[in-house]
């Protein structure tokens, strides 16, 4: 078994160290770590340190000694899933194998045939959702650089972004009858961003479709099957994490 991984504020330097807070506790009353037993601590932007417990002191309390830190390279290429609002708690199943995949960024996207509506306090419930789920699955698949969850955009926004981006895709469904590039052939790029958008339940509407084309993101198609919103963009980046030697 790998070290569990704690997230802190700041990594500390080599030394003892205190873990405290709801981090300590679960490593405490939750985890019950015990003296010998090795964790990581991370702020989650690619910094880590491994450490060893030396005591459990009351029930939010972890003393440690750091034995070595690490600053994690950025990702190359960078890869982003602008993910459209899936119904009910299929964004945080979505959030949640995306990151524990290795996606470096989620972007929400209030898509025209979206079901789910992100408006005010919901809205702001939903995305403090997707970012707790994030920064836990983070945790969970022992990441010292969890994934940025962005603001919902808009289709305009959206478009912003796949025109700043190295490799733009568009995963749509019409693609599986055939006529679109397969993803899995694709030219990707060794280093910069790969942004990959996956359309709603009920699919990617053609105006969007030409927005995106205008921005030089093309329609791909990953198989023969239509996988659903919340799966597609899990697929997606495993495929992509392995044809770019993220994986290797």
């Amino acid at each position: 078994m790998t070290a569990p991984v704690f997230v802190v504020d700041a990594v500390p330097a080599k030394g003892q160290f205190v873990l405290e807070g709801p981090e300590g506790r679960h490593a405490v009353s939750v985890r019950r770590l015990n003296a010998g037993e090795h964790v990581v601590l991370t702020d989650g932007l690619g910094t880590g340190a491994a450490a060893v417990v030396l005591a459990a002191e009351g029930k939010d309390r972890l003393v440690v000694e750091v034995t070595d830190v690490t600053a994690e390279p950025e990702p190359a290429p960078r890869i982003t899933v602008v993910q459209a609002l899936p119904k009910g708690d299929r964004g945080e199943v979505a959030v949640e194998t995306m990151t524990e995949t290795g996606v470096d960024a989620i972007v929400p996207w209030q898509a025209s045939r979206c079901i789910t509506q992100w408006r005010g306090d919901r809205g702001a419930k939903s995305l403090a959702k997707w970012r707790a789920t994030a920064r836990e699955a983070g945790k969970q698949s022992r990441r010292l650089r969890f994934p940025e969850v962005a603001d919902a955009l808009t289709t305009k926004q959206v478009a912003a972004l796949l025109a700043t981006a190295d490799f733009a895709a568009v995963l749509h469904e019409d693609a599986s009858a055939g006529g679109s590039e397969a993803l899995a052939t694709a030219a990707l790029p060794e280093t910069g961003s790969i942004v990959l958008v996956v359309g709603p339940e009920g699919g990617v509407s053609p105006e969007e479709l030409a927005v995106f084309a205008e921005a030089g993101a093309k329609p791909y198609r990953l198989g023969s099957s239509v996988l659903r919103t919340s799966t597609a963009g899990t697929a997606a980046a495993a495929l992509l994490l392995g044809r770019t030697g993220r994986w290797s």
